[in-house]
């Protein structure tokens, strides 16, 4: 079993079967809250798959935008999808490949949690943003209301406690309203507010639930994968009795983000 969490994301495909497909609803929702003005010039910071920069695209009219990302694996799979005006960059978010005040708008989805050097790459933020321009960013609420991961680490726990090390819940403490707040006013941006974004997550039956855990990417699919296969038949079944399955054997579940919006 690992003693170390698995937070590397590189495989674009794996990541869009696992949660990627959830990010989709969530990234609407958010923009619908920050109801940016049109012709902004955009930055999303860690933009993955492109699940975010697809929505800037389709609901905000941007004069400019530019993803940038760590993960070749997942710029292959942005750039298969997202229309050639994105200007999509290989980068981190605590050095950000633009110069000072290029962006009105910096934006992050779901990638907070997973920097190394948070208090960095909020310093990279308001470089690049304009003064009096925005800085946005959403975190899966893993402690309480990202039931497909709550309840899959729970399941873990309840047959090998010493999984609790790895669970989301316990490691990501920035994940919740409080400590966002905490961090974007640290870093010296003005009038933080937050809200929670909630998305139903459907699935049509258990194996479309389990069969993205066996795919290896990010702590939970990496701790399944560790596993020998006794074991993880074990977890298999743990996990299929705390959902709420339908008779029809499809699941209903909600997913919880939680976002921050401040003004450089």
């Amino acid at each position: 079993m690992p003693q170390q969490p698995s937070d590397s994301w590189q495989l674009g495909n794996p990541y869009e079967r696992y949660v990627g497909r959830w990010s989709r609803h969530v990234a609407p929702a958010f923009l619908s809250w920050l109801g940016v003005p049109p012709a902004r010039r955009w930055v999303d910071v860690g933009c993955g798959t492109g699940a975010l920069c697809a929505a800037i695209v389709d609901r905000c009219a941007p004069a400019a935008l530019t993803g940038v990302e760590p993960s070749e694996g997942f710029l292959e799979v942005a750039r298969r999808t997202l229309p050639a005006q994105v200007d999509l960059r290989q980068g981190n978010a605590a050095s950000l490949p633009l110069p000072e005040g290029s962006a009105d708008v910096v934006v992050s989805g779901l990638v907070l949690n997973f920097v190394p050097d948070l208090p960095a790459a909020l310093r990279e933020a308001r470089r690049v943003c304009v003064p009096g321009g925005t800085f946005a960013a959403y975190v899966w609420d893993y402690a309480e209301k990202m039931q497909l991961m709550r309840h899959f680490w729970d399941a873990a726990v309840a047959l090998d406690p010493a999984a609790a090390a790895l669970d989301e819940g316990r490691r990501f403490p920035l994940c919740r309203p409080e400590a966002l707040l905490s961090a974007v006013q640290t870093a010296g941006f003005s009038g933080a507010e937050t809200t929670g974004i909630e998305v139903d997550t459907p699935f049509g039956s258990f194996e479309d639930i389990w069969e993205p855990f066996l795919g290896g990417q990010g702590p939970a699919p990496a701790y399944a994968m560790s596993l020998d296969e006794q074991a993880r038949n074990k977890l298999r079944e743990s996990l299929r009795e705390r959902l709420p399955i339908e008779a029809g054997g499809t699941i209903a579940l909600v997913a919880r983000a939680w976002a921050v919006r401040a003004t450089v």
